[in-house]
């Protein structure tokens, strides 16, 4: 091992963070790097600050007069498990379908494609909303108001002067305790305030001893907004005997015990004269699994929810705080980021007025590019940590009972870009939520595999799922097939089983779960149909693309999509290095390779384009937001500038196409991509584009900027917002400055220019290989690999390449 230092010892997984609280605020420091900073209220939800635990969340406003936080628990949704096959033997239909695609008559195989529909997905529901009345502020002046979530500790914070003192109140979600804490401090003067629990679901609230306590039920079966086939007051259906039920404890202590807090019938809790007040609130819902009746088998969620408020009393505010500070920090502080540092008089801003200033004024804000990146992880650990439920559409912070697209899982994109960022940030813990929801989705896949596409191996998912893992395609025989009749998700989803793989190298989890990735790829073998003897998908779409025929009819329905091939070659190529990796399943591997080598190839349309579509149509929006034909070359890894260049060249030449404005997700894509292009200008060019300033939806007026890009508190604008923006750019970054595979580790693959001096440490490799760097110039200066299992691969940095083969637990200082 010439010119390496190995030590045998595994990096420590905790960094300390000094944490600027509240009653720092006003510090413009070092502290301000991870920390989004305002000096006013919110006023929309796309100004609040989200604060989680992985199962309970809040979104704070921070408001002087009356302070509202919403309140969410990522088990509440409408419906009960999914076992109804709503379209029974759809898949007679398929042989219709194809005889018309065969014929060219594209506008009767998408309406014949209708008949292979069934039900739409339950939607995600807000829990309620806590509301603070500071009484004794009606009348009084505020001054030197500052609002603030530091992400380096996980706290919300606000505080402001009256003319009787200051007011600090903090805010933190803590996963070992599950409760929310809020404290409200008062440095000279008084806590007078109303303390009142109001939400949209059907519920009673009660007060008493210093303790509201609500219980509730959500729906048994809700439609999404944008179905039309029913009455407005249809949509949502309530029955007190069906439905997941919830009990929310919120209490309420004065620690100062200078005060009184008494209890009202009307629910409410008042608090008078206090100085040092703790509230402890939690939530549990009945919800007991995706196949368990929440009514009749659910989980004893009022003993459960008495017992976690009881425990949490028990202890000090610094017990608390200390506690949850401990368990977050020891997965946000795996990773630094260092890409320069920005004005200080810009730093100091507000970080709405930081973000129009970087979009309206193209300024210089390194730091801000990093606070995003490193936001990305703040928000998964702070949604992603209950077992079997996986970050929804917006992660875990929602508000409106018919939320955008029900707040579902989208698993044509959105679903899996919630994890782009998960292994390679550090945070494979967050990953396993998604992961076991994917033993769900087999469950139920097999059949919907079974009567909707005829298909007796394997399973698959449709365009959307739910809590309740609903895999059959959507639309109820009325929604588009560009959307609606897409079954690629199990195909997509399944490959983050192998990647989770290939980061930890842990084979026992891949023993387990490879009957899932087979099961996947198996579907994909047995859907496959033959034409001019190659193997293709018939029918299939392109997700919410559509392609325009000579007759100048604008189609979804068609066959040999490339976005189907490319999942579906992934998915195979996955399931037989899996196999190969357990040594098992040979007849599966040679299967895998038979239908391999004759699956329909990739082309290159007449733009020099990846074509799309198996004849060369031209698509009805060339802008179009998805890129779903380009998945072979991220997330998926069977395309590339090394191995397949000619088309790689044909990626870049879509991308070029399709433009820069699309939607926030979209965005987040495509700095991936434009990653994997090696294309660091495209990259960076892209990132800021992702970190457009947009308004929140309520603005009007001049005031007001629509699109894909950023909220005033960094949550990604589709618009509206979807989370999934914020993780695709959090990956984004990585891939600038790390690519890997199974045997190889290249850095700086896309590093910009506006990066050329930087650090970054922690970040993790495939192989089980974590990386800390420094770079200047444009070249690596330090770095050290460590190995968590054992391994060997091939560094490439500054033009060579070195391999390196270490123990469990060694690093190698390379430079």
């Amino acid at each position: 091992m010439k010119n390496l230092r190995i030590r045998n010892r595994m990096r420590t997984p905790v960094i300390a963070i000094a944490c600027a609280t509240a009653m720092t605020v006003a510090a413009a420091d070092d502290n301000n790097r991870l920390a989004l900073h305002y000096d006013r209220p919110a006023e929309h939800f796309e100004e609040a600050l989200v604060i989680g635990n992985g199962t309970l969340g809040a979104t704070v406003y921070g408001g002087t007069h009356t302070d509202r936080i919403s309140l969410n628990d990522i088990t509440l949704w409408t419906g009960m498990p999914d076992t109804e096959v709503t379209t029974p033997g759809a898949y007679k239909a398929i042989p219709e379908i194809r005889a018309l695609l065969d014929k060219g008559d594209y506008r009767a195989a998408d309406r014949a494609n209708r008949k292979i529909q069934g039900h739409y997905t339950e939607t995600y529901q807000p829990l309620g909303q806590l509301t603070i009345e500071h009484t004794g502020n009606r009348r009084r002046a505020i001054t030197d108001y500052r609002r603030r979530l530091d992400i380096s500790c996980a706290m919300a914070a606000t505080s402001y002067r009256t003319a009787e003192g200051t007011l600090t109140t903090e805010y933190f979600a803590s996963a070992p305790d599950s409760v929310i804490i809020v404290r409200i401090k008062a440095d000279g003067g008084k806590v007078n305030a109303v303390l009142r629990f109001q939400s949209q679901l059907p519920c009673s609230v009660t007060a008493a001893n210093g303790e509201i306590t609500a219980e509730g039920y959500a729906a048994h079966k809700s439609f999404p907004s944008y179905y039309k086939g029913v009455a407005d007051d249809e949509r949502i259906v309530y029955d007190p005997s069906r439905g997941i039920r919830f009990r929310t404890i919120i209490r309420a202590v004065d620690k100062s015990g200078t005060g009184q807090i008494s209890s009202f019938p009307s629910g409410d809790l008042k608090l008078e004269n206090c100085g040092d007040v703790l509230i402890f609130i939690t939530n549990v819902t009945s919800f007991n699994g995706f196949d368990k009746n929440p009514a009749t088998d659910g989980r004893d969620y009022r003993t459960q929810a008495k017992k976690r408020i009881g425990r949490a009393a028990k202890k000090t505010y610094d017990e608390l705080y200390h506690t949850h500070l401990y368990d977050y920090q020891r997965f946000f502080g795996r990773v630094s980021l260092d890409l320069g540092r920005t004005d200080a008089a810009i730093a100091a801003l507000p970080t709405d007025r930081q973000l129009r200033l970087y979009t309206e004024e193209n300024q210089t804000n390194p730091e801000l590019e990093a606070l995003y990146f490193q936001y990305g992880r703040y928000l998964l650990i702070s949604c992603s940590r209950t077992e079997g439920v996986p970050a929804n559409l917006q992660g875990l912070w929602n508000e409106r009972l018919t939320p955008p697209w029900s707040c579902n899982y989208t698993a044509n994109i959105n679903l899996e870009e919630n994890y782009w960022a998960a292994e390679t940030a550090n945070l494979s813990e967050m990953h396993k939520p998604l992961l076991g929801f994917i033993g769900n989705l087999a469950t139920t896949g097999r059949a919907t595999a079974r009567e909707y596409y005829g298909v007796k191996r394997g399973w698959c998912l449709g365009h959307n799922t739910d809590i309740w893992a609903m895999t059959c395609p959507v639309g109820l025989h009325a929604g588009d097939p560009s959307w609606a009749c897409w079954n690629m998700g199990g195909a997509w989803v399944s490959t983050h089983i192998w990647e989770h793989y290939l980061f930890t190298q842990d084979k026992k989890f891949l023993a387990d779960n490879y009957p899932l990735l087979k099961g996947a790829a198996e579907f994909c073998i047995d859907w496959l149909t033959e034409k001019n003897g190659r193997l293709m998908t018939s029918p299939g779409t392109s997700p919410e693309n559509k392609f325009v025929t000579p007759e100048g009819y604008a189609a979804a329905t068609s066959y040999g999509n490339t976005s189907d091939l490319a999942m579906i070659r992934e998915c195979l190529i996955n399931a037989r290095e899996a196999a190969r990796t357990l040594g098992t399943d040979r007849d599966f591997v040679r299967e895998a390779d038979r239908t391999l080598a004759r699956l329909e190839p990739y082309k290159i349309g007449a733009a020099g384009n990846l074509q799309e579509w198996y004849h060369d149509f031209k698509d009805q929006d060339p802008k179009h937001r998805h890129q779903s034909h380009l998945f072979g070359l991220y997330p998926g890894h069977h395309l590339s500038v090394k191995a397949t260049p000619d088309l790689a060249k044909a990626c870049a030449r879509t991308l070029e196409i399709k433009g820069d404005k699309t939607t926030g997700w979209s965005t987040g894509w495509r700095v991936n991509l434009y990653a994997r292009l090696l294309d660091a200008d495209g990259a960076y060019r892209i990132y800021r584009r992702l970190l457009n300033y947009i308004s929140p939806d309520g603005y009007t007026g001049k005031d007001a900027r629509r699109g894909g890009g950023t909220y005033p508190n960094l949550l990604d604008a589709h618009s509206p917002f979807q989370i999934d923006g914020n993780f695709g750019g959090c990956a984004g970054v990585i891939e600038m400055l790390m690519q890997s595979s199974a045997t190889e580790i290249t850095l700086l693959p896309a590093l910009p220019a506006q990066w050329n001096e930087g650090s970054v440490s922690g970040i993790c490799a495939r192989g089980g290989f974590v990386v800390d760097m420094k770079w200047s110039k444009g070249r690596v200066t330090a770095l050290k690999i460590t190995s968590r299992k054992g391994g060997s691969t091939t560094l490439r940095y500054n033009g060579k390449s070195k391999k390196l083969s270490l123990h469990a637990g060694q690093t190698a200082t390379v430079i």
